[in-house]
């Protein structure tokens, strides 16, 4: 079983988090809530592993980032 990663680890990370904000702009609330719902299960779904993405769920829970 994998281990979860806190480093940072994402190339561009700037440009992506741009990316998410920009693909909220204009929805409501409720969709806007409906696309972070579909995005967390798409990168559940891909990092595939059960304890990694519970231990994920632990730490943005405590609203920790390491």
């Amino acid at each position: 079983m994998g281990k979860l990663n806190t480093n940072p680890n994402v190339a561009y990370a700037d440009s992506v988090y741009q990316k998410l904000i920009d693909a909220h702009a204009g929805l409501s609330d409720a969709d806007s809530i409906a696309l972070n719902a579909r995005l967390i299960l798409l990168l559940i779904n891909h990092i595939g592993d059960r304890e990694v993405v519970e231990s994920a769920i632990e730490l943005a829970r405590r609203g920790g980032g390491d």
